[in-house]
């Protein structure tokens, strides 16, 4: 849906967008505004907004006989009605937005997280470490929107403009005090946050990523730090002091910062202690003051999340103990190394990974803690980072004992090309199992694991589809290794029967 949400609010466009130059009309209050022309409705502010495949510019003449009532710009139009021209009609949009939806953000405190890896985990750590201190969060990203009563999965990590206003506004009904949202690259070079301060902002790492969108790493290390631009007066910033990018954006950065690390010197430290196949401690050090933590998560990269959502509850003043109450809280997330139990002797984990660092890491968790094998199922995205894809070849073949490539979303590319794509960053790529369907591969994974083995289905995590040409197929990794395993458990019994 392209149109701003009309929550009653009449606005200003002189008020909103002080820095327009307006043709046509002194001041427009509007009710709604609307980017693509061909949803205008009689009344509607028109904002043309120039895409990658298409100019809304191109378009205004349709959007007046459609009956808008003005039209905002960044570029000359003809119109026949009040045009107002702004340097960016993208972040326009945004404020717009916003301020028709009663500027919700205003009446939440929002917490903004951005970086390559590690964003929906420690936002719903951020929203446990806040809830279990007494407040009310709403949380929105890549697995969806959660408003304080009802939960509804997104297509996007940070949403389009008016859905995102829409969500913000939700929350404030239903009595959220914060805000924790995911803040992609993309939304931040397309201006989607546009019109929201955060109190808090948080980069977590930032690797490669996004090179099919952004035309180099320091275009998208650049994007990435824009979320800081966002930040209140008075707000803080939480960087990781082991990252090179975040650490280096505390230049930009003229209020005041935590800093978060493992190796690193940092204001809030973890250092792991002991790690299992289905739990891991790590002692939170903050100041003077240093407390074991207990999760059920696993990885040195969940150690991460965990500091920076640590960090994020001490800038709101909530106690390091209670902190830790939260963080332990958060059992499991889907899609997150999620271990799938059904009574096998082997472990099976599901994870988003889908950047060579991620596979890296993962698959660095699952060795320290497996006794045999390691499988690795993955594929790569089509229509993505083609770059990326030798090198998640690379990672997974010095990660793991046999790498089964696979199909992952393959849109509208041949799922051979990108399977030849991944196999060229492979030393030996005869060694690598090729399995083109997704469901066999996860098949000939659990069939060949034994005992003690540990079988790890990467890239897709979460969701619930497969993405073929332009179609969504339902397909969702959990369920598929479900079934596998309850038709390989019975099998077994039928053997021994």
């Amino acid at each position: 849906m392209q149109a701003c949400p009309d929550f009653g609010h009449s606005v200003s466009l002189r008020q909103v967008l002080r820095d327009a130059e307006r043709f046509g009309a002194d001041d427009i209050r509007i009710t709604a505004c609307n980017c693509c022309s061909k949803s205008v409705q009689p009344g509607d502010l028109f904002v043309a907004i120039a895409g990658v495949l298409d100019d809304g510019h191109d378009h205004v003449a349709e959007a007046v006989a459609r009956g808008c009532a003005a039209v905002l710009a960044q570029r000359p139009v003809s119109a026949g009605v009040p045009v107002d021209y702004v340097p960016d009609s993208r972040e326009a949009y945004g404020r717009i937005c916003q301020a028709l939806a009663g500027n919700p953000s205003r009446r939440l405190r929002v917490v903004g997280i951005t970086g390559t890896n590690g964003k929906t985990t420690t936002s719903y750590l951020i929203a446990s470490v806040l809830g279990h201190a007494g407040y009310e969060p709403g949380i929105l990203g890549t697995i969806g929107c959660f408003d304080g009563n009802e939960f509804k999965e997104s297509s996007m990590t940070t949403p389009a403009p008016d859905q995102l206003a829409r969500c913000l506004g939700r929350m404030v009904r239903n009595g959220c005090t914060h805000a924790v949202m995911e803040v992609s690259s993309h939304a931040l070079d397309q201006s989607r946050v546009a019109g929201i301060s955060f109190d808090v902002a948080c980069v977590t790492n930032v690797r490669r990523d996004h090179l099919d969108y952004h035309r180099s790493i320091h275009d998208y290390r650049m994007a990435k730090s824009r979320l800081l631009d966002h930040l209140a007066p008075e707000g803080f910033a939480v960087l990781n002091a082991d990252d090179p990018t975040s650490v280096g954006y505390l230049s930009r950065i003229d209020g005041p910062v935590l800093t978060i690390g493992v190796r690193a010197a940092a204001e809030i430290m973890g250092t792991l202690v002991e790690q299992y196949v289905s739990e891991q401690t790590f002692l939170l050090t903050a100041g003077s003051d240093t407390i074991p933590v207990r999760t059920r998560m696993i990885g040195l990269h969940h150690v991460y999340n965990c500091l920076t959502a640590a960090a994020v509850g001490l800038t709101y003043g909530i106690d390091l103990a209670t902190v830790v109450r939260g963080l332990e809280a958060v059992e499991h997330l889907p899609g997150r190394l999620e271990r799938i139990e059904c009574g096998q002797p082997f472990g099976v984990f599901v994870d988003f990974a889908h950047t060579p660092d991620a596979l890296a890491g993962s698959l660095q968790t699952l060795r320290e803690v497996v006794s045999g094998r390691l499988i690795c199922v993955f594929g790569a995205g089509g229509d993505r980072d083609r770059h990326k894809r030798p090198l998640m070849g690379k990672a997974v073949e010095a990660g793991a004992d046999l790498a089964i490539v696979t199909g992952d979303n393959p849109r509208s590319e041949d799922p051979e090309a990108i399977i030849a794509d991944i196999l060229a960053g492979c030393r030996f790529p005869d060694a690598v199992e090729v399995v083109p369907d997704r469901a066999r591969a996860i098949q000939r994974a659990l069939e060949e694991a034994q005992p003690g083995d540990c079988v790890l289905i990467a890239g897709k995590g979460h969701e619930k589809y497969q993405i073929i040409g332009s179609h969504r197929h339902p397909f969702d990794d959990v369920e598929v290794a479900r079934q596998w395993l309850y038709r390989l458990g019975a099998l077994q019994v039928g053997l021994r029967a």
